[in-house]
């Protein structure tokens, strides 16, 4: 059966998915305001964990998430999924960078940006840190904005003046 919840996050309501398995429950989609989701019932006890970790992860106090997790993707998305794991809380990486450590032939760079945009785990697979070779930000499927404000909550960007 599919479940989710929602967490109240300082980027908004993030919605949290995960699927029945044999050993519980597994997180599935970890997603922002204005992402599609799947329809799915509402529960809230089999994120117990997820909550703890998140709240954990917005106070500064966890910079990497240890949780049980099932996301749907090809092998490809899947390897680059774990790549994305390896990136070290605080730093960037370009998708440059990501495929050269994937073994990714150049011209295929764009498969790994797709791999990397179709990550349905947001901050649980830190696909927010990685960046343009230029510096810039590329697309984030829960908005640049909110790439942003990650990389900064997390000292990879000093914050700007407002």
């Amino acid at each position: 059966m599919d479940v989710y919840t929602v967490y109240d996050s300082p980027l908004g309501e993030l919605r949290l998915a995960g699927e029945e398995s044999p050993g519980g429950f597994v997180l599935t989609g970890l997603s922002l305001p204005g992402q599609p989701s799947r329809p799915a019932a509402r529960r809230d006890g089999p994120f117990t964990e997820a909550v703890g970790q998140l709240d954990a992860y917005f106070a500064g106090r966890l910079t990497r998430f240890d949780l049980p997790c099932a996301a749907h993707g090809t092998e490809f998305q899947q390897q680059v999924w774990r790549a994305l794991d390896d990136i070290p809380y605080g730093t960037t990486t370009t998708y440059g960078e990501l495929s050269r450590r994937l073994d990714v032939p150049r011209a295929e760079i764009r498969a790994v940006g797709a791999a990397v945009g179709a990550n349905p785990l947001l901050l649980i697979h830190p696909c927010h840190r990685v960046i343009g070779a230029d510096g810039s930000m590329r697309g984030y499927a829960g908005g640049v904005e909110n790439k942003v404000r990650l990389l900064t909550h997390e000292g990879a960007l000093q914050p700007m003046l407002g």
